[in-house]
């Protein structure tokens, strides 16, 4: 019985330390496929027109009912699309350069929003997202010095925090929580949480037994901050901290996330 047990517990210590995006030891960066994001495809959700009546003379004519608002979502263009990331960037979800264009980098920012606000994750502007925009949302920072990147697992949250304050917002997907197998093994894709600091990175694309990793930002064994293709907004990794390829150019060009950054995980 006691080696039977003593069996168990290696096995989920051995289980415990695989668990992550890239259990490899290699720190080359892989040939670079291409980095495009895909941006996710939004729900339609065009107004449809009511049926019309023509009135008889003995009737009362009715009120037509007022026209849905205009929601803007992916693929818009125009001069309300500025006005959105202007407003995104001011309260600091991160988006690029105002350009018009209804992309992925502005759905992302979006998703970012509805998280912080607690509404549908849809990356459709709509009347609450609207008012989450006017009423200026932001999520809030647990640490109070210092440089830290915070990763909140419940609402799917990246955020860059100096001295308590949170600069700048990033939509995130952190692990599944779901059992994949590997190698005959079976592991749990989660991403503990805890306190870290950011211990070597790659500057280009990982090839690690899990997956692709873009330009990763390592903090807890095989678990990084990285790019990827696909950063949905709900938990979908084995481990990491997702993020979209142009996000993670951007902290990389910026030195955002440098060695030995602080990480909080919760």
């Amino acid at each position: 019985m006691r080696r039977a047990l003593t069996a168990a517990a290696a096995l989920v210590t051995a289980a415990a330390l695989a668990t992550g995006c890239d259990t490899g030891g290699a720190n080359e960066a892989a040939p670079a496929p291409s980095a495009t994001a895909t941006p996710a495809t939004s729900p339609s959700d065009a107004p449809t027109a009511s049926p019309s009546a023509s009135a008889s003379p003995s009737e009362t004519p009715t009120t037509a009912p007022a026209p849905k608002p205009q929601k803007l979502k992916s693929g818009a263009k125009g001069e309300k699309v500025v006005a959105l990331q202007r407003r995104l960037t001011e309260l600091g979800y991160w988006n690029g350069k105002p350009d018009g264009n209804f992309g992925s980098q502005t759905q992302q920012a979006v998703f970012a929003l509805q998280k912080a606000a607690g509404l549908g994750r849809d990356g459709v502007v709509g009347p609450k997202t609207q008012k989450a925009l006017d009423r200026g949302v932001r999520p809030e920072a647990k640490s109070t010095s210092g440089r830290v990147i915070e990763i909140n697992k419940k609402r799917q949250l990246l955020m860059l925090v100096t001295d308590g304050e949170v600069t700048e917002v990033f939509n995130t997907s952190t692990g599944s929580n779901q059992h994949y197998e590997q190698e005959g093994r079976t592991y749990l894709a989660d991403t503990p949480s805890g306190k870290f600091r950011v211990s070597r990175q790659i500057d280009g694309w990982r090839n690690a037994p899990l997956g692709l990793l873009w330009r990763p930002k390592y903090f807890n064994g095989g678990i990084a901050v990285h790019g990827a293709n696909s950063v949905p907004p709900y938990p979908a990794s084995h481990g990491c901290a997702r993020l979209s390829i142009s996000a993670m150019n951007y902290l990389w060009t910026n030195d955002k996330i440098p060695l030995k950054t602080k990480v909080w995980v919760y």
